[in-house]
């Protein structure tokens, strides 16, 4: 089993940043790609980015492209999600994953463990 947890979220003005941490437990976290999602209210979990085992291979969600940074730190078992630009559209409970498969990983039931979440709030 992987656990994840997530941390550094909060209330952002528009156009601020802010960086996710995954903290991960277990195993073999090399093994594993790792995945953000986010789920705003009424809406169904979206797709943000996938990052795969080292850091030279990362997918972005076009709404977030050139925004958002996704990267892992495989020695000290984290991952993370580097926010800048931040739109009121970013409000989103946001979630790490983590997967062995090694495609369709842009769909949510592709990914074996999430986090609890943490809460990005964008105000106007």
């Amino acid at each position: 089993q992987v656990q994840l947890v997530e941390s550094g979220g909060g209330l952002v003005q528009a156009g601020g940043s802010l960086r996710l941490s995954c903290a991960a437990s277990g195993r073999t976290f090399s093994r594993y790609f790792m995945g953000w999602f986010r789920q705003a209210p009424g809406k169904e979990r979206e797709f943000v980015a996938r990052i795969t085992w080292s850091q030279d291979n990362t997918y972005y969600a076009d709404s977030v492209k050139g925004r958002f940074t996704i990267s892992r730190d495989n020695a000290n078992n984290m991952a993370y999600l580097q926010m800048n630009s931040l739109k009121p559209e970013d409000t989103a409970v946001y979630y790490c994953a983590a997967t062995q498969k090694s495609s369709s990983w842009r769909s949510s039931g592709t990914y074996d463990y999430w986090g609890q979440g943490t809460q990005v709030t964008v105000s106007s």
